[in-house]
């Protein structure tokens, strides 16, 4: 008998020495379970990524930019067969995001940590309503279905109301008061709003009015809805979602359309958006943004590719060379250095401003035939625009009250 107890008091003295050797192996600094604090800085990475990996073809579609080169497949309206250039927002609602997000859902909702959960709620209604306006219908009742191979596609009428279900969710978090809140910004982790719950509120009501004013041509569309919506979303420019990059020596941390990471190098501007900028469309009168959103040649005239075509002047030391994004001809740009607007490497990418949010409210006015409420969100909407692309007051003053813009409501 006294030799069984020897024997069990050895065992669990064991059991306790083998405890405590296990524990030297944790590390703080890589924890074993996913917080919402350590996913939260990379998902926001993802999501200005996958806009703008992307939107280096869909520019050449809408002729924001074309290629120095003749004849490109994207200025064709193309595309690369075999190659997922341009698939990268599916990448990231499905991957970058997708269990990323699950995995916070889970863990926050365990913990009543419900300012993590509207967040998540928040982004996978942005991330869901980007992907099917881009690529129209996906998969979404399958999309996590562990082992399944062959996926059936749904409705873009199934997402858009799944949208607006996960939209509602993260509002109904959001404003919860009970439970283990105020770590949103824990370590820095909340790029965007710093645990700001009430501009979180902000974004998803964005994200509502963008979802239902895409739905104009319905039967059902509720202009007074998208008013509603957009009356409770951002605010001014300080409600901007940004996504924050830094300059400097770390590629990784620097902005995708920056000169360091250089993803834009064959890109020129396109005289089409001259022709909005310089005076050809809007009634003669420049755009203050001119100098800001392009770059003039180096003999001082403001010049654009026009696509498929080339850049017919793309040889060092001419003078009619038609600039780099970053606002330096070719061989004269210098990584890191070589800078401008959102091509800037230490520049915030936008994910919904202040500016987009009035242009919605604007069109669903008009769509109402309310055209007071629709001048007065247009004019507010172009204002936030000169704003953001650093537009002095009285520049922006000046041209609001040029003949560039309708004089009056009745105007429209």
């Amino acid at each position: 008998m006294k030799k069984i107890t020897y024997i069990v008091l050895l065992t669990a003295l064991g059991l306790t020495s083998c405890e405590k050797y296990l524990d030297i192996n944790l590390d703080p600094s890589n924890p074993q379970v996913a917080e919402g604090f350590a996913l939260l800085p990379p998902m926001f990475a993802q999501m200005a990524q996958g806009e703008q990996f992307d939107s280096r073809y869909v520019g050449k579609y809408v002729q924001n930019w074309a290629d120095a080169g003749v004849l490109d497949t994207w200025d064709r309206h193309g595309y690369l067969t075999g190659n997922d250039a341009s698939g990268m927002i599916w990448r990231m609602n499905y991957w970058n995001l997708g269990s990323n997000l699950n995995l916070m859902l889970d863990r926050a909702s365990a913990q009543q940590q419900w300012d993590y959960v509207g967040v998540a709620k928040a982004i996978s209604a942005w991330s869901w309503q980007t992907t099917t306006d881009y690529h129209g219908e996906i998969v979404l009742k399958q999309a996590f279905e562990p082992n399944r191979y062959i996926f059936d596609y749904d409705s873009q009428e199934d997402v858009y109301a799944y949208v607006v279900s996960q939209a509602n969710d993260a509002l109904a978090a959001l404003t919860r008061t009970d439970g283990n809140q105020g770590t949103l910004n824990r370590n820095g982790a909340d790029l965007a709003y710093r645990g700001d719950k009430s501009k979180w509120i902000k974004f998803t009501y964005a994200v509502l009015a963008r979802n239902l004013l895409h739905q104009s041509n319905k039967g059902t569309f509720n202009a007074d809805k998208v008013i509603e919506y957009c009356d409770k979303s951002l605010a001014s420019n300080a409600d901007n979602f940004n996504v924050p990059h830094t300059a400097g020596a770390n590629a990784a941390l620097a902005n995708f359309f920056g000169s360091t990471r250089s993803n834009v190098g064959t890109f020129r501007q396109t005289d089409f958006l001259l022709s909005l900028l310089d005076g050809r469309v809007f009634n003669a009168v420049p755009d203050p943004r001119l100098p800001l959103l392009a770059t003039a040649s180096p003999d001082g005239t403001y010049r654009g590719v026009v696509p498929t075509f080339g850049e017919p002047n793309n040889q060092n030391g001419n003078v009619r060379r038609i600039p780099t994004l970053w606002g330096e001809v070719a061989n004269s740009v210098v990584q890191g250095v070589s800078s401008k607007y959102i091509f800037r490497d230490g520049a915030d990418f936008p994910i919904i401003t202040y500016a987009e949010v009035q242009f919605m409210k604007a069109e669903a006015a008009f769509k109402k035939g309310d055209r007071a409420v629709a001048y007065d969100a247009f004019r507010r909407g172009v204002s936030a625009a000169m704003e953001y692309a650093g537009v002095t007051a009285a520049a922006r003053d000046a041209f609001l009250a040029g003949r560039a813009l309708p004089a009056t409501a009745a105007d429209l």
